[in-house]
């Protein structure tokens, strides 16, 4: 139940943060969302483990995953910005 629940959580912090920052060259579609949001969770997790936020074996909620999903679109943006 556990990855079920994750690409639950990841499918809507994909969700929420291409509705917080919207644009041209983002990825579309359900499972590219999906793997937005859980990356993102991925690296809230990282992120705050390495500030202290979180502890060893302790992932981040739903805002932080929306929150990492956002910081992956702004690098998606410059990626793509310079691509073209």
């Amino acid at each position: 139940m556990g990855i079920i629940w994750t690409i639950i959580i990841g499918f809507i912090a994909g969700v929420i943060a291409k509705f917080i920052m919207p644009g041209d060259n983002e990825p579309k579609g359900f499972i590219l969302t999906t793997i937005l949001g859980i990356v993102g969770a991925f690296v809230a997790t990282y992120l705050g483990q390495a500030i202290g936020w979180y502890q060893a074996g302790q992932g981040a909620g739903l805002i932080g995953a929306v929150v990492g999903s956002i910081i992956l679109l702004l690098i998606w943006g410059m990626v793509t910005k310079n691509r073209a």
